[in-house]
């Protein structure tokens, strides 16, 4: 029951964000079944929206993994959006350089830039900060997260990494390094075979990391309660640092995937805000790796849909911060459902066994 709970209660409060959503939509004098439609067309009408779908999708569900992660070890990564930022700027740096290296060896030096660089700047500042003078995460993630931003469009606005003649952007990274595309039913879209493989491998390495190593459970118990982890003899400092460190890996590793298989360049505003998704993914997604496929693919399909809606029924895009919004009251609703269920019961049994007077 305990399992199907934890299923059944984020999927609820979906739907009546949903619900709620075309209640808004019916008072501002739309058709909530023609919008919705329209949403639904967009995200998965045919195989060029499913394809813009899934990519929309893939940075969620990357950064979510590495957010479910955090959560889990009890800290809260607020700042994903800057570590997917610095990320994107270390292997389109890489990108642009060492132009000599073979293809392949070119795209992994990439990629494990864009993850030492996210790890880095998680595990850094926040995590030390945290663990020795115990500097809140939520703050000091945040603030990195604007430095990183700002850095990187820094470097691109008259910096070293501006292309001459273009402003603001870097250079295109190495022909070599760009992830290729789907040759057929998704050549409307950027979707790269090679994305998905990341992401899919990245799903089942979080969730091995977390229940199935000594790690993960070191990482979870830190996560409960530290106290009782530094009796059972955990390094609850370091494990800290790692738990930090990790998850801006994972959003580093998006950034990465996100110029190698999609925008090649560094671009300002180029991220969507996906790290400040992410965390509602990891959230609707209970924090199971799992789980945050199927919350990033509903985020992508808004997404994508969201733009569709705008266009075909002259809905504002903005709607879809709106069910965003939704979703997550009743996310954070759900745990307090229960509970009034639970004394409802109580109180109704109470005043069964109450003899009448």
């Amino acid at each position: 029951m305990k399992a199907l709970q934890s299923i059944l209660l984020p999927v609820a409060a979906s739907l009546v964000a949903v619900v709620i959503g075309g209640i808004l939509v019916a008072a501002l004098g739309y058709n909530p079944v023609s919008v919705y439609g329209s949403l639904i067309s967009g995200a998965f009408g045919n195989l060029g929206n499913l394809g813009n779908t899934l990519t929309a999708s893939l940075p969620l569900i990357i950064i979510g993994l590495g957010i479910a992660l955090s959560f889990q070890s009890g800290l809260f990564n607020i700042g994903a959006d800057g570590q997917y930022w610095i990320g994107a700027t270390a292997a389109v740096w890489v990108g642009y350089h060492f132009t000599s290296l073979p293809g392949w060896l070119h795209m992994l030096f990439c990629l494990a830039a864009g993850m030492i660089a996210g790890a880095i700047w998680a595990g850094i500042v926040p995590g030390l900060t945290k663990a020795f003078v115990g500097a809140h995460e939520v703050i000091t993630t945040m603030m990195m997260s604007y430095i990183a931003i700002l850095f990187a469009r820094y470097l691109i606005e008259g910096g070293p990494m501006q292309e001459k003649g273009y402003i603001p952007q870097s250079p295109l990274i190495a022909s070599n390094t760009q992830f290729p595309y789907f040759t057929q039913g998704f050549m409307r879209s950027q979707l790269s075979p090679i994305s998905m493989a990341i992401a899919a491998l990245a799903v089942i390495v979080a969730w091995f990391l977390l229940y199935k190593t000594t790690l993960g459970f070191s990482l979870r118990s830190v996560g409960l309660n530290p106290r009782a982890a530094k009796y059972a003899g955990i390094r609850v400092k370091l494990h800290i640092v790692l738990a930090l460190a990790l998850s801006g890996l994972f959003a580093g590793l998006a950034g990465a995937v996100q110029m190698l298989g999609v925008d090649h360049q560094l671009l300002d505003g180029f991220s969507s805000n996906y790290g400040y998704t992410a965390i509602v993914v990891a959230l609707l997604a209970r924090n199971n790796p799992l789980a945050v496929v199927i919350s990033g693919l509903f985020f992508g399909a808004l997404t994508t849909g969201g733009q569709n809606m705008q266009i075909a029924s002259n809905v504002p895009a903005s709607l879809t911060n709106v069910l965003t919004g939704l979703i997550i009251f009743f996310v954070g609703c759900e745990r307090i459902i229960p509970q009034v269920i639970g004394w409802y019961r109580r109180r109704r049994s109470l005043r069964a066994q109450t003899p009448a007077s």
